[in-house]
């Protein structure tokens, strides 16, 4: 009860200063998702240690930097960014010899996994499409969770996450397109039957999120990635589902809105 408690508790804070930092935008919610996406990346590499794995710690931390500079200057392209960040990767091979292709491919994938996903919150900014992320993300889980305890009954996939039903994964749906329509219909996005399209394939990636998280986990031999958030673990605890629904809101809504 007093893990509960704690993990209410923490929650509700989470995300009432969620909905401050995303209303008020601009640098602020550039360097929160840079001060996230720094910690969920040391989270990355401290448990890829647990398997031998070498990442280049320092290039990671300074990709991030790299990958929210397009948000200070317009002039500087993503692509820009990124070609440089695999440059720098594979140049150090040339003059760290204790490392090998394996640091470089977790360096990149912790990039990739963490700070270039969450950036996509970034590209939504001031539009009514940001809040989807996180309307889709918490009430899958939500969702999720209170219908598979309530009578969730086959498992989803025993191996990687055994408290998961097929029950609670379609509860997590319905309920995420319940409260994504009543958000559109609120705010006036239209057409609803894109809208309910959109939510139903973002709460699936926001589960496989979740797995892909769990299955990391199981992997690197760890409960949780961190404890940062008090009843929540660390920051790729919280955000893993998150780090799945951006990418896909923003390009939905670039591409078929």
């Amino acid at each position: 009860m007093k893990d509960f408690g704690k993990r209410v508790s923490s929650g509700v804070l989470g995300i009432l200063l969620l909905i401050y930092i995303v209303n008020k935008g601009g640098i602020s919610l550039s360097i929160s998702l840079l001060i996230i996406s720094i910690i969920g990346l040391s989270e990355f590499y401290k448990a890829a240690k647990n398997i031998k794995l070498q990442p280049l710690e320092l290039v990671g931390y300074l990709s991030c930097i790299l990958l929210f500079l397009p948000d200070f200057f317009e002039a500087i392209q993503l692509d820009l960014i990124l070609t440089i960040i695999i440059l720098i990767l594979l140049i150090a091979l040339l003059f760290m010899k204790e490392k090998n292709i394996s640091s470089i491919g977790v360096t990149l994938v912790g990039i990739i996994y963490i700070p270039f996903l969450l950036f996509h919150i970034k590209l939504l900014e001031n539009t009514k499409y940001i809040w989807l992320i996180f309307i889709i993300a918490f009430s899958t889980d939500t969702f999720a969770y209170l219908v598979g305890c309530s009578c969730g009954r086959k498992k989803l996939c025993p191996t990687i996450s055994p408290n998961k039903t097929v029950e609670g994964s379609i509860g997590g749906i319905l309920g995420s397109i319940a409260l994504t329509v009543i958000y559109s219909l609120f705010v006036k996005i239209e057409p609803i039957w894109k809208i309910i399209i959109l939510t139903m394939f973002t709460s699936i990636m926001s589960q496989l999120g979740d797995l892909v998280a769990s299955r990391m986990k199981r992997i690197t031999g760890i409960k949780d990635f961190g404890n940062i958030i008090p009843g929540h673990g660390g920051i790729i605890d919280r955000f893993d589902s998150i780090i799945f629904t951006a990418p896909v809101i923003y390009y939905f809504v670039r591409y078929l809105f």
